[in-house]
C-alpha cells in the first residue's frame, strides 16, 4: 500500500440539505471516512475548487472526488463539470454525478464532458446505497495521477 497517498478529499455540490445526508450516511456506511467538504452552491464549490482566480491552482496536487448534484440554485452541474475538466489541476478528480434526471441526453451530455459515474436520484433506498457503496470501494483503490 502507498502510504504517501494523499487522503481523498470529497467535495460534495448538492443544495439538497435531505440528500446531502441521505449522500453522507451511505459514504460513511461504505466505510468511507474521507473528509467530506459539503457546498450547497456552485458559486462557492467553484470558489473552493479553482480558487478566487480560478486559476486551479488551490487545487494543485490535491486528491479530490467531486459529487456533484445537476440542478444547483446558482448554475447548472454542466457548467461546473466543464470547468473542472477543463482545468490542468482538476480536470484528473473523479467527478460523480448526482441528479434526479434520466433525460438520456443530459446523461450523455455529462458523459462527454468528462463524468465518471452518473447516478439518479432518489432511487430507491437499497440502489443508491449499493451504488455509492461502489463508491467507496472506488474511493478505496483511487490515485489520482500526479500533475506536474
Amino acid at each position: 500500500m502507498n502510504t504517501d497517498a494523499k487522503p481523498v478529499l470529497i467535495v460534495m455540490i448538492e443544495d439538497d440539505e435531505g440528500h446531502a445526508r441521505l449522500i453522507e450516511k451511505n459514504i460513511r456506511r461504505a466505510g468511507v471516512n474521507n473528509e467530506i467538504m459539503p457546498f450547497t452552491n456552485g458559486t462557492s464549490a467553484l470558489e473552493f475548487l479553482l480558487g478566487k482566480d480560478g486559476s486551479g491552482n488551490d487545487s494543485k496536487g490535491k486528491q479530490l472526488l467531486v459529487l456533484l448534484d445537476l440542478n444547483l440554485p446558482d448554475m447548472t452541474g454542466l457548467d461546473i463539470l466543464e470547468k473542472l475538466k477543463q482545468n490542468q489541476h482538476t480536470k484528473r478528480s473523479p467527478v460523480v454525478v448526482l441528479t434526479t434526471t434520466d433525460d438520456t441526453r443530459e446523461i450523455q451530455r455529462c458523459y462527454d464532458l468528462g463524468a465518471n459515474v452518473y447516478i439518479t436520484k432518489p432511487v430507491n433506498y437499497e440502489g443508491f446505497a449499493n451504488a455509492i457503496r461502489q463508491l467507496g470501494l472506488f474511493f478505496a483503490v483511487m490515485q489520482v495521477p500526479e500533475t506536474n
